[in-house]
This record gives structure tokens, C-alpha cells and sequence, in this order.
């Protein structure tokens, strides 16, 4: 309510709610985009020579200016001053700049322009310098196509972690004093499905209209940032009516500090968090990147006759329809707490739909949308264990068993699959689909226990520059470690007879061929990750026992 009691957007719910459709749908299409290639490396190699060094690196440019230029920090700095409006619509355009720049460079009219020749004969960087070599994002030997890419996707890169914390700065502002949990729950969820309508819709654009067309899917990837900067200037013009009808101004958080630093890296619970927080996400979002071609290389899949149902591309729209049955049932499932038979109802028949999807998935014979589950279970759980640690506590304990979750299945990747898969390609995909479902959930596990931890480690006063600090950190290794698992399978795999035999047939000019890459010593070293996550996490229980962080307590007292 205003002051003269008349009632504003914000009381609305259906207003509240249509502001966060906007803001969740804006970070829907931009996560499809950033993974945008992930389901067609074997493609990008085969058509574009990218090999998996050239691969990781352009993948790992995505965060390049928002850590080695500061950018993130500058982002907030642009927040802080302009308002939420102002940066979201920016955010939308920095995306779409980007990514148009990424299409350019993937499409066929790049291909022998002079601009190709330019970066054909420049940022040519050696990238065999120790430490610095792993973080450029060219070096000699890159296709141009790859170089130009990464300049794209390091654009939308700064765009899209400026729209991150822009999303959550206008949800806290629409739904302060309100159902501020549940938005922020129901906004990580729909972008996370973002994953998973990536990994289905890439290479179905890819290879629609026959041939292999990879432009084609970043041209569907750059589509949804248009409808990501539409969605932002509708909310433009909301949240404009919005501070009309209160007569407040925009409100702000307290802007970074460099003078908070001292105090915050003093504290040994904030690095323990941070380095956790490196330490698990560099081991999920970068293997999210190279999931489909490992599971290509390590599973024996028949793709389907294209003439048939299972291989038609109605398939696709049937498929991600059930999936989406499969989202809604299992999330909304959490809110039924009253009427247990709708609950209990809700929850059978996402379950039967993930059954279903599953077989579909089998039956397709493609490892993309074998992998599309990974979000799934996470978008179920999300809630329920948000809910626990507000009422139970246990953060630190949940931080631990999603480490150890983590590598669980990373080593299962490595040892387990394929040696499953050679005996029998069903018991492979079943392996498959189980450890991924599972990976999943040790993916809602560290988030939920991880962020509400922060404010119990450092003042209330510097919050936001913890959290500055810490996304930081973050970035180093989601730049880092794509790099790395390319360069960790090109090294591993440098004598394979198999993949030096398929490298050739691609430099003749065969189109559709699939490196057959070991990926054995990747996992292993992204299991070594969660490894070191597990003992800073053991270790800050330890601590927090010690000092009294509170992290094993409830969020709500009382």
C-alpha cells in the first residue's frame, strides 16, 4: 500500500508475480544460450575443426572481462548507480551483442572474410605459458571462427552476470516483506530448466532441415535473447510504474568496497566458503559444457531412423513437453502441504513422466537428451531442501554430502559407464540417467546450504561486497577449468589410435564424425575437485563447531 492507501503493482499478486515472470524468463533464454553449444561439440569439431582445446577455451571466455577487467565488480557499481531498470534493459542488450557477435562467427558468412584472415593471423598467444596460459582465451592454433566466438561470448558474458544480479536485486524489490523465498526458488528453477531445453533443442535446430547447420542453433539461441531484452523493457516500464505509484526511488544496496576487503578476506569462514564454492562449481558448469560429448563417447547409442516417430522431430516437442510435466508437477508438488492427496498425486505423476521421458530418451538413441534430466530432480528438491535448512539447519553437513555426492558420480562417469555400457548400451544408459538424476541433486544440495551461509560468516554491513568478493572467486574457476578439461582430453588422448583416426577423417572433409575421446583422466581430475571440496567442507564444520558460525543451526529461530 502507498501512503493514501491505494494499492500498487507490488500488492497485486498477479502483478508481483507477472514481474517475476518477466525477470525468470529474461534468465531462461540466456541460459539456454551460454551452454548453447555444449550438446554439439562433436559438430563444432567437424564442421568448424574446433578441437577440444579450442572448445574449452571458448568456453571459458565467457568470464574473462567479469573477472580479469573486473567487470563483475563494475556491474555492481552500475547496479548501485542506475537502478534496476536501467540495468537490466543494458544487461539484455550487452547479451544480445554478444551473442550475435557468437553467431556471426559460427555462420557461414564469416568463412572467408578478411576478418576470418585477421584473426587467422593474430591472437596467436602461447598458450603453453604455465598459470596464464590455461586462462587465455586465444592462442596459436584456435580456428578463427573459435576466436571470434570467444570475443562474443565474453561480451555476453558481462551482460549476463549483470542481468544475475540485476534479477535478484528486482525480485527482493517486488517481494520484500512477501513470498521472497518462493520467487527466488521458482526464478533458479525455470532458468535451470534453461539447461535442459538447451540440451534438447541445440542439436534439433542444429540438424533441422537436414545437413549439420550449427549456426542454426546459435541463430535459436540468439532468437531468445531478443525475447530476453523484450522481457526486460516490459518490465522496464512495470517497475517504472511501480516507483510512480510509490514516490520512492529505486532502492539500493551498499555498493562494493575496496576497503571491505581487508575485513572479509581476515575471515577464515568466508574463505572456506569461497574456496568450497570454486572448488564445486568448476566442477559442475564446465562439465555441463563437455556432458554430452562424454556421454557420446562412453555409451553405445543408435540413434534412431529419422524416418520414424523416434527419430522425426515431432519427437523433440512431445519429449520436452513431458519434461516440462515432469518440472511443474514435481515443483508445485512442494506448495500442496494442506491437500496430501493432490501433493502425493502430483508427485506420482512426475514421476511416471520422468519414466517416460527417460524411455524416450533411450529410444532416440542421443546422448543430449539423455543428459537434459540433470536439472530435473533439482528443480524438485530445490525447495524442499531450501525449507529444511531455513527450519532444521545442517548447512555444513549438506555441504559434505553434496561433496561427496559429487564425486561419487564423477568417478562413477569414469570407471563405472563405460565398462557397463561396452557389456550392455541399456544397462549404460540406465547407469547413465541414475548418476546424472543424482548429480543433480548434490547440484541443490551446495546451493541450498551454501548461500544462506554467508551472512552467519561475515558483518551484516558487507554483505553484498562477501558475495561480490566470493562470485568473484567463482568466475576464476568457471573460466579456468573448461580450458582444462580441453587441454586434459587433447593431452590424454594425443596416441588414442581412435581419435587420431577420426581428427584425420575430419581434415579430409568428412562432416558427422565423432572423436571418440577418453575421458577417464578429465573426470578423475574434476572428481579431485569435489575431493578438496569434501575436506573444506569437513573442515569448516570443524571450524564452525569451534567459533559458533551457526551454520548447523536453523535459519529461522524459533
Amino acid at each position: 500500500m502507498t501512503q493514501t492507501g491505494i494499492k500498487t503493482l507490488r500488492d497485486s499478486a498477479g502483478m508481483r508475480w507477472t514481474a517475476l515472470l518477466l525477470l525468470a524468463l529474461a534468465m531462461f533464454c540466456a541460459y539456454i544460450f551460454m551452454d548453447i553449444l555444449s550438446p554439439i561439440k562433436e559438430y563444432m569439431e567437424s564442421t568448424r575443426g574446433w578441437d577440444s582445446g579450442s572448445f574449452g577455451r571458448m568456453q571459458g571466455a565467457e568470464v574473462f572481462l567479469n573477472v580479469y577487467v573486473f567487470f563483475l565488480i563494475f556491474a555492481g557499481i552500475i547496479l548501485d548507480k542506475m537502478g534496476v531498470r536501467f540495468t537490466a534493459v543494458l544487461s539484455g542488450a550487452v547479451m544480445l551483442v554478444g551473442g550475435a557477435i557468437k553467431f556471426y562467427a559460427v555462420s557461414d558468412a564469416f568463412m572467408g572474410t578478411a576478418l576470418e584472415t585477421w584473426f587467422t593471423n593474430h591472437l596467436n598467444w602461447n598458450g603453453d605459458l604455465p598459470i596464464i596460459g590455461a586462462i587465455l582465451p586465444f592462442v596459436d592454433g584456435m580456428p578463427a571462427s573459435a576466436k571470434l566466438a570467444a570475443c562474443g561470448f565474453m561480451i555476453f558474458g558481462c551482460g549476463c552476470e549483470m542481468a544475475g544480479i540485476t534479477v535478484s536485486r528486482g525480485i527482493v524489490k517486488w517481494f520484500k516483506g512477501r513470498e521472497t523465498a518462493l520467487a527466488m526458488g521458482s526464478e533458479m528453477a525455470l532458468a535451470r530448466l534453461g539447461v535442459a531445453t538447451c540440451m534438447i533443442f541445440s542439436p534439433f535446430f542444429a540438424k533441422l532441415g537436414g545437413g549439420i547447420h550449427v549456426d542454426n542453433a546459435v541463430k535459436f539461441g540468439v532468437v531468445l535473447l531478443c525475447i530476453a531484452l523484450i522481457m526486460f523493457i516490459v518490465y522496464f516500464f512495470m517497475d517504472k510504474k511501480l516507483d510512480s505509484q510509490t514516490g520512492e526511488a529505486e532502492e539500493k544496496d551498499d555498493p562494493f568496497k575496496f576497503s571491505d576487503l581487508g575485513k572479509i578476506f581476515s575471515s577464515l569462514g568466508f574463505w572456506l566458503v569461497a574456496l568450497l564454492c570454486v572448488l564445486y562449481y568448476s566442477a559442475i558448469f564446465p562439465f555441463q559444457k563437455y556432458a554430452v560429448n562424454m556421454l557420446q563417447c562412453n555409451l553405445d547409442l543408435t540413434e534412431a531412423d529419422p524416418n520414424t516417430f523416434w527419430g522425426g522431430s515431432k519427437v523433440t516437442i512431445v519429449q520436452y513437453l513431458i519434461m516440462l510435466v515432469v518440472a511443474v508437477c514435481a515443483f508445485s508438488s512442494n506448495f500442496m502441504k494442506k491437500n496430501k492427496a493432490l501433493k502425493y498425486g502430483l508427485m506420482g505423476l512426475a514421476v511416471v513422466a520422468l519414466v517416460v521421458y527417460c524411455y524416450m530418451g533411450y529410444m532416440r538413441g542421443t546422448a543430449e537428451t539423455i543428459f537434459a534430466v540433470f536439472p530435473l530432480l533439482a528443480v524438485a528438491i530445490t525447495p524442499i531442501l531450501g525449507n529444511y535448512v531455513d527450519h532444521k539447519g545442517k548447512a555444513a553437513s549438506m555441504l559434505m554430502l553434496g561433496s561427496i555426492l559429487l564425486v561419487v558420480c564423477h568417478l562413477t562417469f569414469a570407471f563405472v559407464l563405460p565398462g557397463v555400457s561396452a557389456s550392455s548400451a541399456a544397462g549404460g544408459v540406465v547407469v547413465a540417467y541414475v548418476t546424472i538424476l543424482v548429480l543433480g541433486a548434490s547440484f541443490s544440495l551446495v546451493p541450498a546450504a551454501l548461500w544462506p551461509s554467508v551472512p552467519k560468516l561475515v558483518d551484516e554491513k558487507i554483505i553484498g561486497s562477501a558475495y561480490a568478493a566470493i562470485f568473484w572467486i567463482q568466475n576464476i574457476g568457471l573460466g579456468l577449468f573448461p580450458t582444462l578439461i580441453g587441454n586434459v582430453l587433447e593431452s590424454s588422448n594425443a596416441n588414442n589410435a581412435a581419435v587420431v583416426a577420426a581428427k584425420e577423417a575430419i581434415k579430409a572433409g568428412e562432416e558427422g564424425v565423432l572423436v571418440p575421446y577418453d575421458y577417464k583422466w578429465a573426470l578423475v581430475m574434476l572428481a579431485s575437485l569435489g575431493i578438496a571440496a569434501l575436506l573444506i567442507s569437513v573442515y569448516l564444520k570443524a571450524v564452525d563447531k569451534k567459533k559458533g558460525y551457526g551454520l548447523e543451526e536453523p535459519n529461522i529461530k524459533g
